[in-house]
């Protein structure tokens, strides 16, 4: 129930838009009678004319639909171009489902019913404005972004989340300078450039203070070296892009901080961040628990390490398998295995529970064999083909390597039912020690294919270079394919040259029917996600 009893109708000043003259009078009396001041308008023309005239002191439009000269809708239309956030009520004769479309597409707030009932109208009223009013908290009314309070009410609903905190420097100067009217221009400019670099269907941009912004991914498992590095390019992007002022060109400088945390304090430490870069003169910091939380987090982090190393003895370290089926057939084709702790009281976390941890501990080369024996004793079990993920660190990792190319070797007749998965592409280094690597497991029939295609840094030319077997399109391109055109023609893409090199192509994270329909009307080959299995134990596959 709608609390509306705190709007002030006599403190807003209101444009009401009627063709008819009798209608007019009598309801624009009756409005002057409860508000602060009412414009009259007999056409949609003279409304609009009114509103650009008096815009600065309207807070909220009445309108007729029908009228001569222009409509009320094509008013609504040019005053929303002028302002997006005036609230906007029509009043109509009729009920037809044209007329309320066309004013939902608008931004148009509510609609009334001719003859106009006078307690309904003001009762319309008073939750339009209450609907702005709350709509004012949560955005930021020169950018339109969202603002400090829609962050942090974003965050709290994620488990957790990667923000990179973006501060300009020294922009107090370019309003001493040119004037805060002129800075405020600037900023906008500044906005439209974050989103010509971080695009809207990959990340959400707020203004969380005055010369402050936060970048959300939609990909909340994002490496924090990539984001990162994505904040330095934007900064060498602004040199080649920079924005203008009449003849000037605006330099932005900026201190970047990068946090990722498992709770919905991810703002709060990113400002932590960001205070700590500032303070050493640096351009960019990423959050670190071992450093920047060490009091907080010291007894926890030995906790799980304890508990990791415990795990590898006493068996709560395995692996879950998810299905990936056949696209046309929906038959099982193959299984990914993920690695999971399974706590003593039947607790099951994720790997971003624990593996930033064991790669800081020293432990991951441990957890990359572990998921190498799970698998080739899936294979024996389970006479099925599995994944396993491998990145370039391992590669790097002799011992890790020597590991691989025995285990293949003792398994030589069941080697070929292991495929990997090449991860963080972006890191690697050293292309032709990979090639090195891909040809020797293909000795014994493995495939490889690339993970998380189509975000970062992948490429069209890395998997020709390193002639791989299959991609799997990241799932910040399949999550929402099905409603998401700019998504559905990158994908479409990736499928046309996958097909065209005779490279197999996986989608992730199909969770719905409707997305599996999109990627297999796209030729995609193998589908994975909640729609057909969660990751399962080895006894429930």
């Amino acid at each position: 129930m709608i609390d509306s009893s705190a709007v002030k109708l006599d403190e807003i000043t209101v444009l009401y838009c009627e063709d008819e003259e009798e209608l007019r009078r009598i309801t624009g009396d009756v409005l002057k009678n409860f508000t602060k001041k009412v414009y009259l308008a007999s056409d949609g023309r003279k409304g609009l004319n009114l509103f650009k005239e008096h815009q600065e002191d309207i807070d909220l439009i009445i309108t007729d639909v029908n009228m001569p000269e222009m409509t009320g809708l094509e008013m609504a239309e040019q005053i929303k171009a002028i302002n997006s956030n005036i609230p906007i009520i029509v009043a109509t004769a009729f009920s037809n489902s044209n007329y309320l479309l066309d004013a939902i597409n608008l931004g148009i707030d509510r609609y009334i019913l001719k003859p106009i009932n006078i307690h309904k109208l003001f009762e319309v009223i008073k939750q339009s404005l209450y609907y702005h009013e709350l709509q004012d908290l949560y955005k930021d009314n020169l950018t339109h972004l969202g603002n400090r309070n829609a962050l942090l009410k974003k965050l709290k609903t994620l488990n957790s989340s990667i923000i990179a905190l973006l501060d300009i420097d020294d922009f107090s100067i370019l309003n001493e300078l040119y004037g805060e009217e002129v800075g405020d221009v600037i900023l906008v400019q500044f906005v439209e450039k974050l989103y010509e670099f971080f695009s809207k269907d990959k990340f959400t941009v707020y203004r969380v203070g005055p010369d402050k912004f936060a970048l959300l991914p939609f990909d909340l498992e994002m490496d924090q070296n990539h984001l990162q590095q994505l904040c330095i390019d934007f900064e060498k992007y602004l040199e080649k892009h920079p924005v203008h002022y009449e003849e000037h060109t605006i330099n932005f400088e900026f201190c970047a901080a990068i946090a990722t945390t498992s709770d919905n304090r991810t703002f709060e430490t990113a400002q932590r961040v960001l205070n700590i870069a500032k303070k050493k003169f640096l351009k960019t910091m990423q959050y670190d628990p071992d450093i920047h939380d060490t009091h907080k987090n010291f007894k926890e982090n030995l906790v799980w390490i304890k508990k990791l190393k415990d795990g590898f003895h006493n068996g709560n370290l395995r692996a879950y398998f998810q299905p990936i089926v056949n696209a046309k057939t929906k038959e099982i084709y193959k299984y990914e295995s993920l690695i999971r702790y399974i706590d003593d009281d039947g607790t099951v976390y994720p790997p971003n529970q624990f593996l930033p941890l064991a790669k800081k501990a020293k432990l991951y080369p441990a957890i990359t064999q572990l998921m190498l024996n799970e698998c080739i004793n899936f294979i024996k079990v389970k006479k099925s083909i599995v994944t396993v993920n491998i990145s370039f660190e391992d590669m790097k990792n002799k011992l890790t390597t020597k590991f691989i190319y025995k285990l293949l070797e003792d398994n030589k007749d069941i080697a070929s039912n292991l495929h990997f998965e090449l991860l963080e592409t972006e890191e690697i280094e050293d292309y032709d020690l990979v090639k090195k690597f891909i040809h020797k497991i293909q000795e014994y029939g493995c495939k490889i294919g690339v993970d998380d295609f189509g975000a970062g840094y992948s490429n069209f030319n890395m998997l020709v270079a390193l002639q791989v077997d299959f991609v799997k399109i990241d799932g910040s391109l399949i999550n929402s394919i099905d409603t998401d055109k700019n998504q559905e023609i990158i994908v479409k893409t990736i499928a046309q040259y996958a097909q065209s090199t005779n490279i197999d192509t996986v989608a992730e994270f199909v969770s719905r029917e409707s997305i599996y329909h999109t990627i297999y009307n796209l030729g995609i080959n193998y589908a994975q996600g909640y729609y057909f299995s969660e990751p399962i134990s080895l006894d429930k596959v």
